[in-house]
C-alpha cells in the first residue's frame, strides 16, 4: 500500500475543501485513512512586552467549537464514502510547527493540503503554511489551489 494515512490539514477555506476532496479519491483508491487537522494559533501577541493571556482562552474555546462543527460535516463526507476517517482541532504557537509535529508522531504517509496562492506582501505578512510544511517533513506534500 503506497498511501496508508492521509493528513488533511484544514482551515476551512476553498482550497482546502479541494484539497479534502482530492483525499477522498486517493483515500478510496487505496484503502487508505485520513486524518484531518485544524490548528488554531494560540498566542495573541500584542507587542514584546504585553501577550494578550486573557484573550487566547475564550476565543479559542469558541474556534475549535465552531472547527469542530465544520470538521463534522467532512467526517460525514467520508463515512458515506466508506473511508475511514478521524478529525482532531489543535491549539499552537505555530500551526507549522503543530502540522509537521503532527505527521512525524502518526506516521502520516502523505499530506494534501490546499494553498492560497499568496504572492508578494500579503505572503511576506502571513507566511505559507504549505511551504512551511512542504520544507519540514519528509513524506510527499500534495499542495493544491
Amino acid at each position: 500500500m503506497l498511501f496508508k494515512n492521509i493528513l488533511v490539514p484544514w482551515d476551512g477555506s476553498n482550497p482546502s475543501l479541494h484539497a479534502f476532496k482530492i483525499a477522498l479519491d486517493i483515500a478510496k483508491k487505496y484503502d487508505s485513512k485520513i486524518s484531518v487537522i485544524h490548528c488554531i494559533q494560540n498566542e495573541a501577541y500584542r507587542g514584546q512586552w504585553f501577550p494578550d493571556a486573557g484573550y487566547s482562552k475564550a476565543v479559542i474555546k469558541k474556534q475549535t467549537k465552531s472547527a469542530e462543527a465544520e470538521i463534522d460535516k467532512l467526517v460525514v463526507l467520508a463515512k458515506n464514502k466508506g473511508i475511514q476517517i478521524s478529525a482532531t482541532v489543535l491549539a499552537a504557537p505555530s500551526i507549522v510547527k503543530q502540522i509537521v509535529t503532527y505527521v512525524k508522531s502518526k506516521k502520516i504517509d502523505l499530506v494534501i493540503m490546499g494553498s492560497h496562492g499568496r504572492t508578494g506582501w500579503s505572503k511576506t505578512l502571513y507566511g505559507s503554511v504549505a511551504n512551511g510544511v512542504s520544507q519540514n517533513i519528509h513524506c510527499p506534500v500534495l499542495i493544491v489551489r
